[in-house]
Parts: structure tokens; sequence; C-alpha cells
């Protein structure tokens, strides 16, 4: 955007604010009165107008939407406003790991880790602080509608877009969802959550239809969206592409007027994702916005609703709650009353995104204490994953160009709907991070392109350092859970020569490891960011004591999950699928427990380089289970612990749940009592025919974790029968 778009955009919000400010509707408090005043002085010509958004260019080509004023940016999505009424357009931007919001190589922002390395810290406040990062950029832009975040559940191990989603656990997501949505909304930028719902995978998505028991629905993925709109009170959710049950998510009644709007309450709006829309009579279904309308056979909400509304197929009382639901949105956050906006400070944000990465870098191994790296160390070999231009991140819409752009853009692969990708790295290196802090040592790098130089190298060194990578994005799933780029035979090869071995993961997803046993740590990085560098260095020297703990559980292999063959991956695409979901509500860990499996590396697992001790657990129970604990650092280095409580047996049958998590910072020595209050929704289960939640009167078993597999010690208690509702 120049100077003069925008002044032009500042002008115009000016323009906005005084009318509103004039309106004697502002003198409204009440967000719902006030929506159901506005829309009721204003025309259906001004109604229709707001259901539906405009993609700025057209996709496919690089012409521009003449209905887009030429102030506004190449952005996700335009929606007209109402000036005469103080109703202000929206600016709809992609901000899923920070904001994305044009092609234009000038236009950059601050490039947030992965969501699992946000997942992965366990840390609401954390979350809260990128949403605030992320609300900060977008209104200093004039933008006012947020397109993250996305909380799906991780289901399928080689989802291409799991890397954008926070968690396997509807507690976890839900709660760094809410955190993320609070963040934003509290700079007067409206935030939602995607996407409604079982987005699990990216292969035929379009086409997928997604079967699942509703009861295990509520209890798992649909608890992640509930417990976000509870917490978070998001302004808008985002439906998703595939089917639910036999019917279109977007179009899915049940899904969205029954469950979403009526049983859990959700007061904002539903938006379609770009290109999920197959007709008008959506409308009568839920939803209440139709996106990037372009994209579709047909602007559906355009002149396809109205002229059902002019031939008497919706009702007038529909049409003005699509309307009010919006305008109730605009007026709780404030888009119609936007500050001034105010400079983005870029080294705050990029301390946010440092933190997230620091706290998100797990330890999965570490025998021998082979980290933090010795000081007495001279020869290291750094190899592989292009350490010597920056870290990798997902491609997508959550894609960010960070400030001073990328370090190296690959063009990746194509797909045939959506086009091409590549493969981005940001600035600054491993390699230089490395160099700066370990200047007493001599590091070689090599790209790990010939096995035999990189062996050669790793033979005269003290220590190898493998930097692996996948590249993963929007758009494709992974065939499997192998590392590309025959980089599984370079660690086995370079772990012949050396004993050694450190192996830093640059993936999105876990990855099955033939070489674990052969190599010294494994540090999982995620896509961490662009102060990513930064931060794998510091774990590995120990300036920062690691602390991050798995969000997803890491299975041994495809074998042990609950679709060992990838869905849809042998038909063509524009097939219509069906995926059962058979393992309902016990996703990831939650399935390991129910068939007594043992993971590779189990949800909740992280290494430190000091040590915590527990003691003093106490548990009651009655309506719910509340228990306390004390958190001691009893080990030689100040550091975070991830204390969780959970559940394993409820009333005589196996259950496995999260029940609650703290993060705490312990200085060595010291001691903190932590409290935990469990959510009644997680120890009962959800009766689909009668709408209620209900816990069954009889003896409950809860522990007190390190890991979902790692117990430290359990009590049981006794829950009296309760039914409950949303």
């Amino acid at each position: 955007m120049t100077p003069v778009d925008r002044d032009a955009g500042i002008e115009f919000s000016n323009a906005v604010l005084q009318s509103s400010l004039s309106s004697p509707m502002a003198a409204l408090a009440d967000p719902d009165e006030r929506a159901r005043e506005v829309e009721a002085r204003m025309t259906d010509d001004e109604r229709f107008s707001m259901l539906y958004s405009l993609m700025v260019r057209i996709f496919g080509t690089n012409a521009r939407e003449s209905r887009v004023p030429a102030h506004v940016p190449d952005i996700a999505g335009y929606v007209q406003g109402v000036p005469r009424l103080g109703i202000p357009p929206l600016l709809l931007a992609d901000t899923s790991l920070g904001l994305r919001a044009t092609h234009d190589v000038n236009e950059t922002a601050t490039a947030l880790p992965a969501g699992l390395a946000l997942g992965a810290t366990f840390d609401p406040m954390l979350a809260t602080a990128a949403g605030t990062l992320i609300g900060k950029e977008m209104r200093e832009r004039g933008f006012n509608v947020a397109l993250g975040c996305g909380i799906n559940l991780v289901r399928e191990v080689r989802n291409g877009r799991n890397f954008e989603y926070l968690s396997e656990d509807p507690l976890l997501s839900g709660k760094l969802g809410a955190g993320m949505v609070s963040g934003t909304q509290a700079e007067g930028v409206i935030a939602l959550v995607k996407h409604v719902s079982l987005n699990a995978s990216e292969t035929n998505k379009f086409f997928l239809d997604a079967i699942i028991d509703p009861a295990a629905h509520r209890e798992s993925d649909l608890l992640a969206f509930q417990i976000a709109i509870e917490t978070g009170r998001p302004g808008a959710l985002m439906g998703a592409y595939n089917l639910v049950n036999g019917e279109y998510a977007c179009g899915n009644k049940h899904l969205i007027q029954d469950t979403i709007k009526d049983a859990m309450g959700f007061e904002g709006w539903v938006m379609s994702d770009w290109r999920a829309v197959n007709s008008w009579d959506y409308a009568l279904k839920g939803l209440d916005q139709h996106s990037g309308a372009q994209l579709d056979e047909c602007e559906w909400f355009n002149e396809p609703l109205r002229r059902a509304f002019d031939e008497g197929r919706i009702p007038r009382k529909r049409i003005s709650e699509m309307v009010q639901r919006m305008l109730r949105s605009y007026f709780a956050v404030g888009i119609d009353r936007p500050s001034a906006a105010e400079p983005v400070d870029a080294d705050a944000h990029n301390d946010v995104a440092l933190e997230i990465a620091r706290k998100g870098i797990v330890l999965l191994q570490n025998r021998d204490a082979m980290l933090p790296l010795a000081r007495t160390v001279r020869r290291i070999a750094l190899i592989g994953g292009f350490a010597q231009v920056g870290v990798l991140s997902g491609s997508g819409s959550s894609q960010v160009r960070p400030r001073g752009g990328y370090t190296a853009e690959i063009p990746f692969r194509s797909h045939p709907l959506l086009g091409a990708t590549s493969m981005c790295f940001f600035g600054p290196s491993p390699l230089a991070q490395l160099r700066a802090r370990l200047p007493g040592a001599t590091i070689g790098f090599d790209s790990g392109a010939h096995i035999a130089d990189a062996v050669a190298l790793a033979e005269k060194a003290e220590v190898v350092i493998v930097n692996a990578i996948r590249h993963e994005g929007e758009r494709f799933d992974c065939p499997d859970m192998t590392l590309p780029y025959g980089q599984d035979d370079l660690i086995e090869a370079v772990a012949r020569v050396n004993p050694n071995v450190v192996v830093v993961l640059q993936t999105g997803n876990p990855i099955a490891m033939p070489w674990r046993d052969k190599v010294r740590s494994i540090v999982q990085a995620w896509f961490p960011g662009q102060a990513g560098a930064q931060a794998i260095a510091e774990v590995l020297t120990g300036e920062v004591n690691p602390s991050g703990r798995l969000p997803v559980t890491f299975p041994v292999s495809v074998d042990q999950t609950p679709h060992p063959r990838l869905p849809g991956a042998d038909v063509e695409l524009g097939t219509p699928i069906q995926v059962r979901y058979h393992e309902g509500a016990e996703v990831g860990y939650r399935w390991f427990a129910q068939r007594g499996d043992t993971p590779m590396f189990a949800f909740g697992h992280g290494m430190s380089y000091t040590d915590f001790a527990y003691s003093d657990f106490a548990v009651s129970g009655g309506d719910t289970v509340t228990a306390s604990f004390t958190v001691t650092n009893t080990g030689p280095r100040d550091g975070d612990d991830v204390p969780q409580l959970y559940l394993t047996h409820a009333a005589e049958a196996t259950r496995m749940r999260l029940l609650g998590f703290e993060r705490v910072w312990l200085r060595a020595g010291a001691s903190v009592r932590v409290s935990m209050v469990a959510d009644p929704r997680l120890l009962g289960c959800f009766d689909a025919t009668a709408g209620r939640w209900r816990i069954v009167e009889g003896d409950y078993r809860i522990v007190l974790a390190r890991s979902a597999a790692h117990h430290v010690v359990d009590a049981t208690v006794r829950l009296e029968h309760r039914e409950f509702g949303r």
C-alpha cells in the first residue's frame, strides 16, 4: 500500500468514525440492541451488500475486482459498508501465523512460528500475546477482520495443514484459540476461529464426506470450538470445505444452526471458507456470509439470494438475522470506532515470535545429556536442511513475508485447482546463529546433498547437528511419515561414523524416526518463524532451557493411527469419498489409551535441562474434579515445567482426557502450589439424543502426569450423577 493509499484508508476510516459518533445509535452500549436498531434502518440493497465478500483480485488472473475501492490492497476479502449508518466496510486478511496482507514484496509482517509450536508452549497468555500482535499489525494497516485461527484437532498425522493448527486435544486447542481471539479483538479487530468442522486433511477436501458419531463430534472437535467460543467470544466462525455426515459443512443446518448457534449460543456470524458454497439455500441452514464469492460457480449470496428473497423462498427475518449477527460483532469489538493507527514496534513483535519459538521447541530425546552443547566443543558439523540459508516455513494462506523478505524461495509443487506453492525460508540462518554463540568452535557446513560428503565432514567433528526439514502446506498432505530427500538415510549414515549426533527437526507433523536409537538428541523445532534460528541456537547452546511439550502424539508409524491408509489418496481429484472417523472422540493420546498402545513420544512429552518433582497431590470430587499439588524445581537450573492433569478411568470405563495444565517458571530449588478445576464436560459424555452432557455416578481415576504416558501419582474420587446443557 502506498502512502497515498494509506491516507485514503485513514481518511475513509475517520469519515466512518465521525458518522458513527454523530449517530444516535452510537450511544447504545449493548451491541445486540444497537445491531437491531441499525439493521432496522437499512435498505434491502444495503442488507444484501453485506452478505458476501469479494476477493480483491480475481483468482487465476491478475485482474482487479472493479467493485472493490482502489485504495484496498490485495487482501483476502472486502465487504461493503454503509457509511450513512456508521457501518464500516470489512477488510479481511489472512492471519493464521501473522498478517498475510498481499503478495507485494514490499508488504511484510511478523512471521510467527507454526500453530503447533504455539500449542507446544501450553501457554494461553503467550497465545494472547500472539493475537495482540496480529491485531496491532492489522489495525496499523486499516484491516478489521483477522482470518485466523485454526483450531481443528490433529486427527491425521499426514495432514499438510496441521502445522497451522494447535493440538490434538480440545481443551488445549480451545484455550489457546481463545487466547489468540481475545488478544486480537482487544485491539479492535474482529477475530474468528476455523474451520468448522473436521477439516482434518487436504487430500480431495472439496469432495470429502467426514462421517462421525454426533456425540463423539461434540466431545472432540466441536468441544474445542465451544471452549474457544465461550472463553474468547470470537466475532465470527469460518466453515470448512468438506461435508460432515452427508452435508457440506457450510450448508449443514445441524452443525451450524442447531449446534454452533443454538446449542452453544454463538452470537457472531458464520462465514464460509473461500470456494465452499454451492447454493443460496445455505442461508436457510445457518450460513451468514459467502466468502470470496467470485471463486464459486455463482455469487450465491448476491443475486441468487436476492431473487429467492423476492420470491418468498427465504424470509425477511432470516436476512435481518444474518445482518444483525454481523453488526453485533462490529459493535461488540468496536470496528465502527477505529482508533488512530499506531506504528508497529517491529522489535517488540519479533520478541513475541522469538518467545513462542523458544517455549515451543520440544527436546524429545537427550541421551547422556548431549545437550546443551559443551563449551569445550571445538569442531561441529552442521549438515542439511538449508541451515546456511534460514529456517523453513509452511505454505498456503498462512504464509507470511517477514521484514527483510525471504532468504530463499524454492518452487515446490502445483495443485490442479489451487495453483503453485514454494518452500520459503526466513533468515537469519541456524549456521550464523550457532557461529555467533560458539565463537571458539569451528562449525563446518555441508548441504547433505551427497551422503559421502556429509559423512566425511561428520567423521572429523566432535558433534554432528543434522538439520532435517520437511516442507508441508495447505493444498497437500504428506504421503507418509518419512523425511524427504533421503534425509533418513543421511542421518543413519552420519550416525554410523559419529556417536554424537543431534537431530533438529523442522517439520509440521510427527515423523517416523528409524534412526532414533542411533542418535543422542532429537529437537522438534516445528516451523519456528522469523526468529526461529535464534531460538534453536539458544536451546542447543543452553542459553534457553527447553520447555516445550508435544501438543500431538508422535506414533512410531502410521500403522498405529486410526487410518493407516491416507483417505482419498487412491482416487482422482474430484471423486466424492467418505472418511469414517471410527475413532470418534478418541483422538491422539486418547486413541493410544483406548488401545493400550505405546507411541514413540506421547502427547505432553518434553524434556528440560533441569528436573521437577511433584508432591502433596490432593483431589476432591462431587460435581467436578478439583486438584492441587506442589511443583519443585529440584535441578541445577531455572526453568519452566508443564504439569498435566488427566482422567484415565471413568465409572469403570477407560476414558482418557486432559483435564488441566499449567505452565510454571521456577528458579532452581523453588516451589509453587498449583490448583486446577476440571471442566465437567471432560469428565462426562454427550447424549446426542437428549442434547445434554451426562456424568455417571461412580469412581473416577485422576492422574498427575508429565505427559499422557508418564504418570507420576494417581487418586480416585467419587463423582455424583449430573446432567447439564451446553
